[in-house]
């Protein structure tokens, strides 16, 4: 079977900066559109070069705000990676937007370029946590930038955060009822936290409250399963939500251990070449990745190979955060070191206290341990 190739597209620029992110994001006046369009097909070939015999599964457009993009970029990123690497019939085209009007009103240009599903940063149906979590957008740009993208697509899925400072079951509970009334077949529901870097962490460090407390915050998590589970939108994973079918194949691509190629200032790829795999990160500031690109085709500012124990750590990591969770044969395959390699008395722990299962050669989290998914991690690969 040819081997799957996911491609991700990094777009590092957005109109301001949210107080929560630690994104690779940056507020520019202005932006060399031609420039920058020719930059990321120069890098795409550099990146996707020796992949002929692959099969592209998925292009995914994240950023910074991809819905800033001009269309014809989108196309020519597209177009190129198709004459390089053989596209899936049903290939997974996304691309990341906000939901503002101006933005909204270039959905169908878009769909002309090949996108056929996109993901909306929504964030929140509450005008006061829009402002607190430095959202531009209204509640009602956010309604109509969902109703367009359900009549422009074929797939969308849109993301809200919780955790909130003095939210409450009841507050969250008629975001969720209005999200599930909107949503087609996925969502991504992100527990708010405070990364260093950031505004908020800033705030955080000087004493102000910023997200709900820990005791909370599990409550709404697990609020939240129950509810979306019911209305058949299950969590396939931590913090997103589908029906059977509807799973982002681009983000499963991640968390099944499987190869992709990021080009754009800060990406990141995992890809195999001769049963090596080697992890690659580009350069990070969009100057600095331009100038590059402009002299040197390129922008790769990292290239190490994956040993076969971290690989092992790595699947782990990002399988245990699926609810179909990890089959053995996949450490197999990557790292000849299956469940045996795992720590026995601390597997033993995990599984008697009821944090994880192991059935059919699979080794997965319960419901309980993906709530305490760090800590259980943590006591699996470090004891």
């Amino acid at each position: 079977m040819t081997e799957p190739l996911a491609l991700y597209v990094h777009w590092p620029f957005c109109r301001s900066k949210c107080p929560y992110c630690d994104f690779n994001s940056h507020v520019r006046e202005s932006v060399d559109q031609d420039r920058w369009r020719s930059a990321l097909v120069s890098e795409l070939r550099h990146a996707l070069a020796g992949f002929e015999g692959r099969r592209l599964t998925s292009i995914f457009f994240g950023g910074g705000t991809p819905s800033l993009m001009p269309p014809e970029t989108v196309a020519a990123v597209i177009e190129e990676a198709y004459s390089l690497v053989r596209p899936e019939t049903d290939i997974e085209v996304t691309l990341e937007a906000n939901p503002t009007s101006v933005e909204a009103d270039r959905f169908q240009a878009y769909r002309d370029a090949g996108v056929n599903r996109v993901s909306l940063g929504i964030q929140s149906f509450d005008p006061d946590a829009l402002r607190f979590l430095g959202r531009e957008h209204s509640v009602n740009e956010a309604v109509s930038a969902i109703e367009l993208a359900r009549d422009t697509f074929g797939r969308m899925s849109f993301d809200l955060i919780y955790a909130r400072p003095g939210q409450t079951d009841e507050t969250w509970g008629a975001e969720l009822t209005r999200a599930v009334s909107l949503a087609v077949d996925h969502l991504s529901l992100y527990q708010l936290t405070i990364e260093p870097g950031t505004r908020f962490y800033t705030q955080a460090r000087l004493g102000e409250e910023m997200t709900a407390d820990e005791e909370t915050g599990a409550a709404l998590y697990e609020a939240t399963q129950d509810r979306l589970s019911e209305l058949g939108l299950h969590a396939y994973e931590i913090s997103n939500h589908a029906r059977p079918g509807a799973e982002s194949r681009h983000n499963l691509a991640y968390w099944r251990a499987q190869n992709y190629a990021g080009i754009g200032p800060g990406a990141h790829g995992r890809v195999t070449r001769d049963g090596m795999t080697v992890a690659t990160v580009r350069e990070r500031l969009p100057e600095r990745w331009l100038e590059r690109v402009g002299s040197e085709g390129q922008a790769l500012s990292e290239s190490q190979p994956v040993d076969s124990d971290q690989r092992f750590r790595e699947i782990l990591m990002m399988g245990l955060r699926l609810s179909e969770g990890v089959p053995e044969k996949r450490l197999l395959d990557a790292t000849g070191n299956g469940f045996g390699s795992l720590p026995t008395a601390a597997l033993n722990d995990l599984i008697e206290e009821g944090y994880l299962e192991v059935e059919d050669s699979v080794l997965r989290t319960t419901a309980e341990g993906r709530i305490r998914l760090n800590a259980v991690l943590h006591h699996l690969l470090n004891a």
